[in-house]
This record gives structure tokens, sequence and C-alpha cells, in this order.
């Protein structure tokens, strides 16, 4: 779990299978995003359903890379590549 900031605005989980290369370029994605545009102000947990396959049922994850933005009063959810940074804060809400 990497977090930043001492009370985080923003509460991430990133759920990812395995070490594949998708899984490897969704966390690089995530974490650029996350320190190009709310540096000091986020929790980024990811998740490894291949090792903990439990979080699938738990989060009702459907499909890898997913990232759930837990900082509203309801949760949103991208799954996607997570390569665009511009439609990824939109679509979870964060602004900038």
């Amino acid at each position: 779990m990497e977090t930043k900031g001492t009370e985080s605005k923003y509460r991430l989980k990133l759920f990812v299978n395995g070490m594949s290369e998708k899984s490897i370029s969704a966390i690089k994605n995530v974490k650029d995003l996350c320190e190009q545009h709310i540096p000091d102000n986020y929790n980024l947990e990811i998740i490894d359903v291949y090792k903990d396959p439990a979080s699938l049922k738990e989060f009702d994850i459907i499909a890898c890379p997913t990232l759930i933005n837990y900082s509203h009063e309801q949760s949103k959810r991208l799954i996607t590549d997570l390569g665009d940074h511009a439609n990824i804060l939109f679509k979870l809400g964060i602004a900038c």
C-alpha cells in the first residue's frame, strides 16, 4: 500500500491479476497519475487477486485491472488499461 499525506482525500484500490505485463503497466500508470495529479493527497492500495482470490467476491471484481475510488459516498469503478490520465480522473470524479 502507498500512502501520501496524513489525511488522504483520495482512497483508491487497484486490483490486478498477478505480475503480468498488463498488471505492471496498470500499477505504473496509476502511480504516475497519482504523483502527477494528486500528490500527497492519496492512499493507494494494490490488491493482487491471484494472491488474494477472496477479494474478487468481497469487492465484486469482474475484470482486472480495476481501479476503485472510495473517496465519495458512492464508490466509482473503472476497468481499463489506465493509460489515459484525463479520462481516468474524469470518470473517477477526481478534480485537479
